[in-house]
């Protein structure tokens, strides 16, 4: 039967159904490898499945597949092939098999810089869309929207020819975290703009319904410009009818959340119009059933369904991605075993945000040496060398198996990289005794505000992710978390030293940090203000091996951080069950038993 127009005298109604990844961190089997062991519930080829069943239960034409960005980096299986191709990208060469019929680029398309990014998308047999981020020249490397034609059948058995389009936009900071990789090759525009922009255009061509791929969390309501999560004054925009988010990590609807002006997290609304966020990893797949009405001018969503469907641990991986990527699995099981390294003391990072912790003393060792042989020569040489490291794996949204936990013993390339999961480069920084403190008090944002006297209230602020905590190896300070958090300085920072001596405001040091902190990662302003002496020095995956490659690991003593002594007052705090193994001396840390989520709860005595 061909299409036919709406009959004004009978109302037309038809059903699409849009299903969503984002996140995914080229993450395609239900496989850690930096654990090297099955890691259910996470992957493309176990999304997969649920997708196939998802589609199967619409009409031939009646559902569109989409990812929402940051399909490609991220996981072991591009970091350790990055420089290894052989064929297609195994994320596109799964997606393309799966049947996607578009895709956004989310920051992280962008870590190896754009001739990498080229080739990985020069497979792809779906459209690539961001209307924000453009390359400066040579050809594009996304469309900024797509016009997609579907029959969709309605409920008396006519077929109704709608005009969908898709635009996509990410954070406009991508372009300054990656600009170590990108040289000044990518141009950024505010979200909001573009999509103001871009919509109108889409409405002219035709689209019926207008949906945004928008590599962006919810944010506040009130727009800004420049917003890195944007989500939520972008659906306030006219013309839009619904969205599929990320960037974040969270999922959406999740009837966990409280409702506040403009988001219904019941319903899956923001100001009315359907939202999906699919969380990470391939952990849920997103599903907008879209309900739509001709109402004799246009098409409209008269209602919705807005699902983040959890991928359950017992469903196979889809057999057609696993056959996909068993070769490309075999291969990065081999490379991550090769022996490269020992460690004499067990590295685990269940404490990372309390308490002093090996994992970031390795790295930050690392970092030292590497700037002490690149500042050689230099006057900067004779400057103390201070190292910023933040714990990348540390439970949070993660789940509670995200956290390194290595045995004394050799050291396989997987377990190394385990320690510095992030393609960043190393930086360099000349800062003062000012700066520092400043920084320290961008970290201690981390910790809610603590009630002197109370024992029974929760110490992390989960709105901060850990990686960006940073700790400053080489000084030693007092953290108090019954004062109010200043990101200016002056809060909760205390006794700050260096080698024993106070550091005043003028002092002068160097700061090894990473690339992603000096294109303003993580809110640190001192990163963007202080003298920099190293924009883009090697990889910090490569400092950190050779490292390892040099010598046994055992971390020397060094100045510690802690918190101030506050008698009567304790906070809980959750981490992964792992942790039970590894309690510190004494009586400062207690466990409590089971939470929520596989997580384990602790009280920390103040």
């Amino acid at each position: 039967m061909s299409p036919t127009s709406p009959n004004p005298r009978r109302p037309a109604t038809a059903r699409l159904r849009v299903l969503a990844t984002t996140d995914l961190h080229a993450h395609l089997l239900p496989f850690d490898y930096y654990a090297d062991r099955p890691m259910p519930a996470t992957g493309l080829a176990q999304a997969g499945h649920l997708i196939r069943v998802l589609r199967a239960e619409m009409p031939p034409g009646a559902c569109l597949l989409l990812d929402n960005g940051d399909a490609l980096t991220g996981g072991l299986l591009s970091d350790l092939l990055a420089d290894r191709p052989a064929g297609p990208h195994p994320m596109i060469a799964a997606m393309n098999a799966l049947g996607y019929d578009a895709a956004a680029l989310g920051n992280h398309e962008f870590d190896r810089g754009l001739p990498a990014l080229r080739a990985a998308l020069a497979p792809a047999r779906f459209p690539m869309l961001c209307a924000n981020l453009r390359v400066r020249e040579g050809l594009p490397l996304a469309l900024p929207s797509v016009l997609l034609d579907r029959d969709l059948p309605g409920p008396d058995g006519a077929r109704h020819r709608l005009r969908i389009g898709l635009l996509g936009l990410a954070p406009p900071q991508s372009a300054a975290w990656n600009g170590a990789a990108l040289a000044g090759g990518l141009e950024a525009r505010d979200i909001l703009d573009a999509a103001r922009e871009e919509i109108p255009c889409l409405r002219a061509a035709g689209a019926d319904l207008v949906i945004a791929l928008c590599h962006s969390g919810l944010g506040p309501a009130a727009p800004e410009p420049g917003m890195e999560n944007a989500a939520l004054p972008l659906a306030a925009l006219p013309g839009l009818d619904a969205l599929v988010l990320g960037h974040t990590h969270a999922t959406f609807p999740d009837p966990r959340q409280s409702p506040r002006p403009g988001v219904d997290p019941q319903a899956g609304t923001l100001h009315g119009r359907p939202a999906v966020q699919p969380g990470f990893h391939g952990s849920h797949v997103g599903l907008l059933d879209l309900d739509l009405a001709h109402d004799g001018t246009g098409w409209r969503v008269a209602s919705h369904r807005a699902q983040a469907i959890p991928v359950s641990p017992d469903l196979p991986p889809d057999p057609g991605l696993s056959a996909l990527a068993e070769p490309t699995h075999a291969a990065l099981r081999a490379l991550a075993g090769r022996p490269v390294g020992r460690s004499e003391v067990h590295l685990q990072s269940y404490f990372s945000l309390l308490r002093p912790d090996a994992t970031l003393d390795v790295v930050a060792d690392a970092q030292r040496a590497e700037a002490r042989r690149l500042l050689s020569g230099r006057p900067e040489a004779a400057l103390p060398i201070l190292c910023a490291v933040a714990p990348f794996k540390a439970g949070g949204r993660g789940g509670p198996d995200h956290y390194i936990d290595i045995p004394p013993g050799p050291l396989a390339l997987r377990q190394v990289a385990d320690l510095y999961l992030h393609p960043n480069a190393l930086g360099l920084l000349e800062v003062k005794g000012a700066d520092l403190r400043e920084w320290l008090e961008r970290s201690a944002s981390a910790f809610r505000q603590l009630e002197p006297g109370q024992t029974d209230q929760p110490l992390l602020d989960p709105a901060v992710p850990s990686h960006n905590v940073d700790i400053i190896d080489g000084l030693a300070w007092t953290l108090d978390p019954t004062r109010l958090a200043l990101s200016g300085g002056g809060g909760r920072i205390a006794d700050l030293t260096h080698e024993g001596r106070p550091v005043t405001d003028g002092d002068r040091f160097v700061l090894a940090t990473n690339s992603y902190r000096l294109g303003a990662g993580g809110g640190y302003g001192p990163a963007t203000r202080a003298r920099v002496l190293l924009r883009s020095g090697p990889p910090m995956r490569d400092v950190l091996l050779a490292h390892v490659r040099a010598a046994p690991v055992a971390p020397a003593r060094r100045p510690r951080w802690r918190f101030a002594s506050l008698p009567g007052t304790a906070a809980w705090f959750d981490t992964g069950p792992g942790a039970l193994a590894h309690l510190p001396e004494g009586r400062a840390i207690e466990p409590l038993g089971p939470a929520e989520g596989g997580f384990h709860r602790f009280r920390l005595r103040l």
